[in-house]
């Protein structure tokens, strides 16, 4: 019993010191090959924070480290994961060359995870795979992005000994602005070159043959209908650069729909009745906006010359008023050819034209409807449009309506403006 007694003391003694001894040689084995894990730089965090840009900061495997709310947004990141290829070999490019690289972009804003991959063959989480392989292309100066694009300007720089940075600056309205800019000297140039090149030849005709009166009167007139032509053009130009550069809380007052109305249909009742075309315009209610009358009037007399000039001989303009829920409706309604939905979506673009043999027959700059978005635009409003092809088109205007509270001798003072 005492030998059996000392053989399992000695034994338990034995798996103690055995344990100890496996311990202590871990402790020592972790004190000699721990490797310090590489961290950012001192400071990097703090002046990411402050950058302004979206950024993104990629390690080794081109696992996303850290990344902005922006970087997100803009659909460049997915989890952990950089969501454009080319945004990837950019970083390799940097990694391997050590210089910083910048690129303007074209990236699509929404990128569709890829198919399932076979199975055993998906990449090892972090390694940085990305999502899906989205159409990405250099970015042209002038152009203007597509929709659903976004256009950044990227500049990838190493960040310390393991990370690369990525930063991101959207450059999408930048662009698309540039893009309006060179389309609308483009369409200037295009329009005012016709009508110039009109009277140049006609002025050359007379010359040539100044004993015929009857060609001389035939040319005169097309010089007259031009020039009209070229004056309309050159006039709705200047009113909508004014209404671009003019702030409309310098001029406004209380105004009457029904006034405006009433004066826009006096200014269009000529053109009406030389195609015996009746403006109908319905009750007059109460209805007071917060704005300018002249650039109103302006709007809604461009909305009554367009349906007049599209709609056919004897038919109908109507002209409805109403308010409701703080919103004032002008809606303006013809009998015309209608609109497809394709030209729905772009009649209010500079120039644009449904028919342009048509529109140039009846003097159209195509600028009214663009200076009616702008002038309801600059007073808190929109401008819709139904339409439906050889039904006819309704435009409605829909603006803030100005309330009244009533002061101590009873009378209605205006209040502040409703914002709908």
């Amino acid at each position: 019993m005492l030998t059996g007694v000392a053989a399992g003391l000695i034994g338990l003694a034995l798996g103690v010191f055995g344990m100890l001894a496996f311990s202590a040689s871990e402790r020592s084995r972790r004190q000699t090959v721990d490797v310090r894990e590489p961290a950012l730089p001192d400071g990097s965090a703090e002046v990411l924070s402050v950058v302004g840009k979206a950024f993104i900061v990629i390690d080794i495997v081109d696992g996303v480290v850290r990344a902005s709310p922006g970087a997100y947004a803009f659909g460049l990141v997915r989890g952990h994961t950089v969501v454009h290829q080319q945004l990837l070999e950019l970083a390799h490019r940097v990694r391997r060359d050590g210089v910083i690289e910048e690129r303007d972009l074209v990236l699509p804003r929404l990128v569709l995870p890829a198919a399932a991959a076979v199975p055993g063959a998906a990449p090892a989480p972090g390694q940085g795979a990305p999502v899906a392989a989205a159409q990405v292309s250099e970015a042209v100066p002038g152009s203007a992005p597509a929709q659903g694009s976004l256009v950044i300007q990227v500049r990838v720089a190493p960040l310390g000994e393991e990370y690369i940075l990525l930063l991101a600056d959207d450059r999408t309205e930048i662009a698309r602005t540039e893009a309006v800019r060179n389309d609308f000297v483009a369409n200037v140039s295009h329009e005012l070159k016709t009508p110039v090149g009109a009277i140049s030849l006609l002025a050359e005709a007379m010359e040539s043959s100044p004993d015929d009166e009857a060609a001389v009167r035939r040319f005169a007139s097309r010089m007259m209908t031009e020039s009209a032509r070229l004056a309309a053009l050159v006039q709705d130009i200047i009113e909508l650069s004014r209404l671009q550069s003019k702030d409309i809380n310098q001029a406004v007052t209380a105004v009457d729909m029904n006034a405006v109305i009433a004066e826009a249909v006096d200014r269009t009742r000529l053109p009406a009745q030389s195609k015996n075309i009746t403006i109908a315009v319905g009750p007059k209610v109460a209805a007071v906006v917060h704005g300018d009358q002249s650039q109103l009037v302006t709007a809604l007399r461009n909305l009554i010359d367009n349906a007049v000039r599209y709609s056919p001989e004897n038919t109908q303009v109507g002209i409805g008023l109403s308010v409701g829920d703080g919103v004032v409706n002008v809606s303006v309604s013809d009998q015309g050819d209608g609109m497809s939905p394709e030209d729905q979506d772009r009649v209010f673009e500079r120039f644009y034209r449904v028919d342009a043999a048509r529109s140039r027959h009846t003097g159209g700059t195509g600028l009214g409807l663009s200076i009616v978005k702008h002038i309801v635009g600059n007073h808190g409003g929109e401008v819709t449009l139904w339409s439906a092809p050889k039904t006819g088109s309704t435009f409605t205007v829909r603006l803030p309506q100005m309330t009244f509270v009533a002061n101590e001798s009873g009378r209605g003072l205006p209040a502040a403006r409703n914002q709908g």
